[in-house]
């Protein structure tokens, strides 16, 4: 009977501290003093009160016979340690009442019952992870935070909820998840610190190169290791239901054959297999792959029907648009590893990047414009034509099984990996680094500076062959009026060629009579030469510009009794021009004057067209502007994209439902405005205000769609990237972008800014060319 009595009262004792703790500070005071005295009693008097919601009709005997098989488990030792721990901050929280600090003890309510230990955690200024011994102590006021916070969750508890979960805290599995659960809390704290820290180590990872000591002159690299190129797959046959017509009856071809008929098989929708010398180039390579018996089936290429195999690569280029999410993934992640073995190179200590490891692989030769050689057949690339290029002490890269490389060499005063020669034009193909690797970044700051110290003697260049224009001799009349059309219309200075070799495109020092005509008068200006030739990449050169008295006159003079297809410069040549040039200025060529005079004129456009009050959009139409002039100068032209109409078309669309919803916005400020009038209430002046900044940004999103419609009209026939990224000198860009506050990722994208992060890096505002 007393057992039960002493049960009940120890209950009762635990509800009043439970529901009423603030009301009983005498008794709490008292209980205190006899956990000091009496420390076996009390243990026994928590552990009552700790089980005494969830057994009220227990006995006290059968209680201590539970309470004896908890201590042989291991777990019930840790959930009585975890309860001494909480009594003891509830004995803390006692006096820190009794001294009445009300600040204290507000944290404490909010579950923070160790707030100096809390500061003492380190905070992230570099901190990395320490060892396991040195992360204990971090993870010990957690533990005592996360203890003192449950017991605080019981005052806004019903008493079924205390019994459930202190139900659910005996049972073994759930305490050791609860416990497993604060590890890991404890585990994650370093984590959004280390994501802090992530991109600052990427950039620490970044070379600048810029900033390190040049190598001698001559001297690319000192070390140069990477494991060769990526050939083209071999050649997979067509399924047996795919059939060759010829002369309306099915052909089995060889696999050569088959092969060089699957190429053009795969052009016959483009306009190029139409073209005579394409066809004619094509039929007489192909016949060099047929085996003797097709060479005398197959004799006339307009009988052959190739309907079958082309509508066969259709099929499968429709069927890799319409691959799942898991097949582009699969096939992207081989790429991706494919890339992670060829894709980088080490040189000098840096992994660098390549800027294409991959072989083309066989095809028909297309040239631009009407190239004599198009349709001719691109013979595969095979290791025995390949040259490797490393160091002494790398790796050699290892040949394909079979195979053998036809030299290996150790050249550290070029920049090629490898390189091998194409059939078609005889030319020499390299691979070389990314545009964003030191020897390229290097390559083109060095260029720029070589036209900067241009513009320091232009002037004296100029006067110098103004004065020459009146020399005795004819040799020193044509070097000087040539160099007069590099500097001002920014020619090339065009190199000889074997006749019939390729296409016929000519440059400066290559003009024949038949590619000026001479204006006394034309259009209201006077002295006009009218140009008409085809340039690099058989694109048409036609310009008519009014030029010097002198020049004019010159130029009849070079014409006299000459036939169209002579050589207007008759005495010059790249040779005799480029040691001319060498002479004015160490580094000079007809290249410098190009780059030169490019950069120039984006800098003087940029402070004619940029006005201060434009908003960003504006700002990015006058950068466009200053870049087509400099595109209209290089003569860099482009057709017309095919969808260029249609994408038109659509941003029209956009821009009269923009207007629409404009004029229905500033309807709304009208009617908002008259009803602010007769009410003059706060609440309908701040209906006016958002109507207002509706038909502001309205406005804006408008001027940005109407500004692109213009940019893209401008520039449908103007190619503005090959300056952009050649001729431009990207600290002009730079500068520009930070005084006026426009995002360098509006100018330039993620790869122009990879190749161009020297000159982001080391141009201020206040730079000039």
């Amino acid at each position: 009977m007393s057992g039960d009595h002493l049960h009940t009262d120890s209950q009762i004792e635990a509800d009043f501290r439970l529901n009423d703790s603030h009301k009983h500070k005498d008794k709490h005071k008292d209980r205190e003093h006899r956990h000091k005295e009496h420390k076996k009693d009390k243990e026994k008097d928590r552990e009552k009160s700790k089980h005494s919601n969830s057994e009220h009709k227990d006995s006290e005997k059968k209680h201590k016979e539970k309470e004896k098989t908890k201590h042989k488990d291991g777990s019930s030792e840790k959930h009585k340690d975890k309860h001494k721990d909480r009594d003891k901050e509830k004995r803390k929280e006692e006096k820190i009442r009794a001294s009445g600090d009300a600040k204290i003890k507000k944290e404490k309510e909010n579950g923070f019952s160790s707030p100096p230990r809390i500061k003492d955690e380190p905070e992230d200024d570099g901190y990395f992870a320490p060892p396991k011994e040195d992360i204990k102590p971090l993870k010990r006021p957690r533990d005592e935070d996360d203890a003192d916070y449950k017991p605080k969750k019981i005052k806004t508890e019903d008493i079924k909820k205390e019994k459930k979960r202190k139900l659910e805290e005996e049972e073994d599995g759930k305490l050791k998840k609860t416990k497993n659960k604060d590890k890991d809390k404890d585990k994650k704290v370093p984590e959004p610190d280390s994501k802090k820290k992530k991109p600052k180590k990427e950039e620490e990872q970044k070379w600048k190169w810029w900033e390190e000591e040049r190598y001698p002159e001559g001297i690319k690299w000192k070390f140069l290791e990477h494991k060769g190129p990526v050939f083209a797959p071999p050649y997979e046959p067509l399924p047996e239901s795919v059939k060759f017509y010829y002369d309306g009856k099915v052909m089995k071809l060889s696999p050569k054959a088959e092969e060089v008929a699957t190429f053009f098989a795969k052009m016959l929708d483009h306009e190029y297999t139409t073209k005579e010398i394409f066809r004619k180039n094509f039929f007489k390579d192909w016949r060099k792959e047929m085996t003797n018996e097709e060479k005398n089936i197959i004799t006339n290429l307009s009988k052959c029907d190739f309907t079958q195999m082309s509508q066969y690569f259709k099929a499968q280029s429709e069927a890799r648009k319409q691959m799942s999410k898991e097949e582009k993934l699969k096939i992207k992640e081989e790429n991706e590893k494919l890339l992670k073995e060829y894709g980088f190179c080490i040189m000098d200590n840096h992994r660098e990047r390549i800027a294409n490891f991959k072989i083309e692989p066989p095809g028909l030769f297309r040239g631009r414009g009407n190239h004599p050689k198009m349709g001719m057949l691109k013979r595969r690339i095979m290791p025995e034509d390949i040259i490797i290029n490393c160091s002494k002490d790398a790796k050699v890269p290892s040949p394909p099984p079979g195979h053998k490389w036809k030299e290996v060499r150790h050249d550290n005063k070029v920049t090629w990996l490898v390189s091998w020669t194409e059939n078609i034009q005889g030319s020499i193909k390299y691979i070389m680094l990314n545009p964003s690797s030191r020897i390229k970044g290097e390559k083109d700051w060095q260029k720029y500076e070589t036209a900067r110290r241009l513009k320091k003697c232009v002037d004296k260049i100029r006067n110098q062959y103004r004065e020459d224009w009146k020399s005795k001799e004819m040799k020193v009349r044509q070097r000087a009026v040539a160099l007069y059309f590099i500097d001002k219309l920014a020619l090339r200075a065009g190199n000889e060629k074997e006749e019939g070799e390729t296409a016929d495109t000519v440059g400066c020092c290559s003009l024949r009579v038949e590619h000026i005509n001479l204006h006394p008068e034309l259009d209201g200006q006077e002295y006009v030469v009218e140009f008409d030739f085809l340039g690099k990449d058989s694109i048409r050169y036609y310009n008519k510009v009014p030029v010097e008295k002198r020049v004019f006159k010159n130029l009849q003079l070079f014409m006299e009794n000459k036939q169209p297809e002579d050589d207007l410069f008759d005495r010059l040549n790249t040779g005799i021009l480029n040691k001319h040039l060498q002479d004015l200025m160490e580094g000079l060529t007809a290249k410098v004057f190009r780059t030169y005079n490019a950069s120039i004129t984006l800098q003087q456009q940029l402070k004619e067209l940029t006005a201060p009050d434009e908003n960003i959009p504006a700002k990015i139409l006058s950068y466009n502007r200053a870049n087509r002039a400099v595109a209209i100068l290089c003569n860099h032209q482009r057709a017309p994209p095919k969808t260029f109409e249609k994408s038109m078309m659509n941003l029209q669309t956009k821009i009269d439902a923009k207007k629409e919803q404009l004029a229905d916005a500033r309807r709304d400020l009208k009617s908002a405005k008259a009803d602010a009038k007769v009410l003059k209430d706060a609440k309908t002046k701040k209906v006016v205000e958002s109507k207002k900044k509706a038909v502001q940004r309205l406005e804006e999103q408008l001027m940005k769609l109407e500004v692109q419609a213009t940019d893209r009209e401008e520039n449908k026939q103007i190619a503005l990237g090959t300056s952009k990224l050649n001729y431009l000198d990207p600290r002009i860009t730079v500068a520009w972008c930070k005084k006026w506050g426009v995002p360098i990722e509006k100018i330039y994208n993620k790869t122009q800014r990879e190749k161009f992060a020297w000159a982001i890096d080391m141009a201020d505002e206040d730079y000039e060319f």
